[in-house]
């Protein structure tokens, strides 16, 4: 009997959710935490270094978004490269750069060298979460695609809400350099675990002609049926013309538009939370809350992120742009009340884990839109570019309250500002919803790939 070609996608639906795929998952779950911890860290490290070094605190906006430069660089650069040489090359690669550089930050003598430091580590971050969500998805059953990998990205804000609670513990007993290390170490060990069993994207290596019997064996780990199969292929959402690849694809006339609105609303995400997660701890501090209060209620924002999972649920349901258009609405309501909640801490406690379960959720959830608008020919750029572009709303961000500060705006205004990015990123994706109505509740599987 001849033996049948098989699609891939279809294959990965068919079977259920093995213990290879847990394994990917938990892979790119640690890579996306200790990005997250690691991107958030030096926010909370940063009223010590005011006070160790005596440096005001529009002095510190430099330290602040040099990894975000860095995040951005690493991000544009990445996507191209993964769809050029595979996702696990240049993930294990961004690992070891994040690690490395992270831990010889946590010995920088001065806020020069610091600042390069966290550049170079920004690289490694930019090139590490693009290529980790985009993994991911592409061993994700298309009915949970979203469930999960939006389940994966909550690594991301649980890892910066780690960072919080850890530099409260670290610092008072070994200073804030502790935490850089800690940051450090931690990926060095990861990238071993990662060298010997993560796997490389199947769908990548089907795109890229691989060979028949290393296909096989990297989908016998899911099912034992793909012995069976003769040959692989693929099923796109919409047609790619025949060797487009990388940007070409992500800024062709079927993608245009959606690309642009993906990157407008995650970069007016990013303007809130690194605005919040870098300058949060010295606004309430400002505000007359004692600093390790200030740090621990700082620390609640990111967290909120585990929403995420329950929006990926609904995504995968409904339509997804429209979903976290409404997110971004919310987050907007949300930012502006913190700025009414300082009367009262406790008040401000719910508050901040409300906005930021709201903010976070809309956030992590726009990786797996992206990853579900584009076909696998450019996957990884197209999710690396929405995440490279977008960093510069980190950037952004971070001097936007810099110069609010300076401009001595009042607490409740500064959280006022903060807001409207909120209202522009739904704007986008809405604008996105009408360029593109199909694409809300996009399949990694709907028509056959045009050669």
């Amino acid at each position: 009997m001849t033996k049948p070609s098989v699609d891939v996608q279809e294959f990965i639906n068919r079977h259920p959710f093995s213990r290879f795929q847990w394994i990917t998952f938990a892979l790119c779950f640690c890579i996306v935490l200790l990005d997250g911890f690691d991107t958030a860290a030096i926010g909370y490290i940063a009223p010590s270094l005011i006070q160790e070094w005596g440096v005001s605190k529009p002095a510190l906006a430099p330290v602040l978004s040099a990894a975000l430069f860095g995040l951005a660089a690493g991000a544009l650069m990445a996507g191209p490269l993964a769809d050029r040489l595979g996702r696990k090359k240049v993930l294990t690669g961004s690992v070891l750069v994040l690690g490395l550089f992270t831990l010889l930050s946590g010995f920088a003598a001065d806020l020069q060298s610091l600042t390069v430091m966290r550049f170079i580590t920004g690289i490694g971050l930019g090139a590490a979460m693009p290529n980790a969500v985009t993994l991911m998805s592409e061993y994700c059953p298309t009915a949970r695609r979203s469930l999960l990998t939006n389940a994966m990205f909550c690594g991301f804000p649980l890892g910066a809400a780690l960072g919080g609670f850890l530099a409260s513990w670290m610092i008072p007993q070994w200073g804030w350099r502790s935490v850089l290390v800690f940051g450090g170490v931690s990926p060095l060990l990861l990238l071993v675990v990662l060298l010997l069993l993560l796997p490389e994207s199947v769908r990548y290596m089907v795109a890229k002609g691989y060979d028949h019997t290393r296909i096989q064996a990297v989908l016998s780990r899911i099912s034992a049926t793909a012995a069976n199969a003769s040959s692989f292929f693929l099923s796109e959402t919409r047609a790619v013309a025949a060797g487009k690849s990388g940007l070409a694809v992500v800024l062709s006339p079927s993608y245009r538009i959606g690309s642009v609105m993906l990157w407008l609303a995650y970069f007016m995400g990013l303007v809130i939370f690194y605005a919040l997660v870098n300058w949060m701890p010295i606004l309430f501090k400002d505000a007359g809350i004692a600093p390790k209060q200030a740090m621990l209620i700082s620390a609640l924002f990111p967290l909120g992120g585990i929403g995420a999972v329950f929006c990926g649920y609904l995504m995968d349901r409904f339509n997804a742009d429209r979903i976290i258009a409404i997110g971004y609405l919310l987050t907007a309501a949300a930012i502006y009340a913190i700025g009414q909640a300082t009367g009262s801490v406790g008040m401000l406690v719910v508050v901040v884990f409300v906005a930021g379960t709201i903010m976070n959720t809309a956030q992590s959830s726009m990786p797996a839109l992206a990853a579900g608008f584009y076909p696998t020919q450019g996957r990884a750029t197209g999710v690396a570019w929405m995440l490279g572009i977008g960093r510069f709303g980190g950037i952004a961000g971070s001097f936007l309250v810099a110069e609010l500060a300076r401009r001595q705006l009042g607490f409740d205004q500064v959280f006022m500002v903060l807001a409207v990015p909120g209202l522009i990123a739904a704007t986008a994706l809405f604008i996105k919803l009408r360029a593109h109505p199909d694409s809300g509740k996009v399949s990694l599987q709907a028509m056959p790939q045009s050669h």
